[in-house]
């Protein structure tokens, strides 16, 4: 069976789904991590709050198929951001089981690229025939 509709359902709820998870802990239970992160990079405090963004409100998007090429690229931003800000000393690292220190960041950022060049597809909100969706 080919179906690329499909496919491009599979990946936004992957990309979405996945991440929204650390979306709601850091709208519900902790955003204080990440402006301490952002605060340590020299940046201003309140710009941990993009983070939310990032995590919390493009994934929905994502997930509804709904504006998914601009909700994809804030992701993929987010994550880079998350990258070059918050795990900048652990970039080339390798975990004790032979994992890239940084995969999780990489993959969720990857699948947003990906999201962004396809679009939603056809089982999304829009249909997949808006020129953002």
């Amino acid at each position: 069976m080919y179906n690329q509709d499909l496919a491009k359902l599979l990946l936004r709820l992957t990309c979405g789904g996945i991440l929204l998870f650390h979306g709601v802990h850091k709208v519900f239970v902790e955003i204080d991590h990440v402006k301490v992160i952002v605060k340590n990079a020299g940046l201003p405090e309140v710009l941990a709050y993009g983070n939310i963004v990032g995590e919390f409100v493009a994934p929905i998007f994502v997930l509804l198929g709904f504006k998914t090429r601009i909700a994809a690229a804030i992701i993929a931003f987010n994550m880079l951001l998350s990258v070059l800000i918050g795990h900048r000393d652990i970039m080339f690292s390798i975990n004790d089981y032979g994992g890239w220190m940084i995969e999780t960041n990489v993959l969720y950022m990857m699948t947003a690229v990906v999201l962004f060049f396809t679009g939603a597809g056809r089982y999304s909100l829009s249909g997949g025939k808006g020129k953002w969706d």
